[in-house]
């Protein structure tokens, strides 16, 4: 039988590099546009902080700490704010880049300075991000132990933690997770046993480290391949590019600020 940590750091590994790849989101935006810029380094600081905002979600999504979930749940909407500020923020830096290409493209390459920071941040400042590798995590793994693989009641513990997220937000955004749970149930058989997890620190700890791991490899490869092949690409639609894509992240911070501010009215 396979180890349950295997098992794990497996499932793990693969979700964070697939769940990683939609370019739709905020630090996908900021890791290509920089990428297409030439800032190797940057991206690689940047796809590392964002990693570790992902590795505190996972974390505290997995081990349980969802009852505590209704004590930050009134301030989510101000940290939308604050987090549309500061992507709308990049979004105009992005917008105003102008792409020259020096004699030497190593100076280029070796630009890094704030990646880690701003990589963090975003992912940090959009507390919405833990129902979304909750929700994530949780069919995954169901979806790994129904097949019959050893998730050493890591899947018992998502369930739990799904339940106890529906319960408190049952009607806000946390109703995906409801649908989901409630699909998932509908469409795998029950687990045989309660098997309560004898090393619950441990296997958060695990999944949640290779979750990252996973994303800061499809990061990581995303912009070797972009800073690679970006020459062969026209200046003048190189930048026209860039910019689009600050023009994405602008429009991205005022919906994630529309967001914030219509959950307070």
């Amino acid at each position: 039988m396979i180890s349950p940590f295997i098992t794990i750091a497996l499932i793990g590994l693969l979700a964070g590099f697939v769940f990683s790849m939609p370019i739709a989101g905020p630090i996908s935006i900021l890791i290509t546009s920089n990428a297409l810029s030439g800032k190797l380094r940057y991206c690689i600081l940047a796809a590392l902080g964002a990693s570790f905002a992902d590795f505190v979600y996972v974390f505290l999504g997995v081990l349980g700490l969802t009852e505590t979930y209704h004590l930050y749940r009134p301030y989510i909407p101000y940290a939308l704010i604050l987090g549309s500020f500061f992507i709308f923020a990049i979004g105009i830096k992005i917008f105003r880049t102008k792409i020259k290409l020096p004699a030497s493209d190593e100076k280029i390459v070796n630009q890094g300075r704030n990646g880690f920071l701003s990589g963090f941040l975003i992912n940090f400042l959009n507390p919405t991000l833990f129902l979304g590798w909750l929700t994530s995590s949780f069919l995954t793994i169901s979806l790994v132990a129904w097949l019959g693989f050893n998730t050493g009641g890591l899947d018992q513990m998502l369930r739990k933690n799904v339940e106890e997220i529906s319960k408190i937000s049952p009607v806000d955004s946390s109703n995906t997770i409801t649908k989901e749970f409630a699909f998932t149930q509908e469409n795998t058989n029950k687990p045989k046993a309660e098997s309560k997890p004898a090393y619950p620190i441990l296997i958060s700890t695990v999944y949640a480290f290779f979750i990252s791991l996973g994303s800061i490899i499809w990061f990581y490869l995303l912009s070797i391949i972009l800073v690679k092949y970006r020459l062969k690409i026209k200046l003048s639609t190189l930048g026209l590019l860039i910019n689009a894509l600050g023009l994405v992240l602008i429009a991205l911070g005022l919906w994630v600020s529309i967001k914030g501010i219509s959950s307070i009215i």
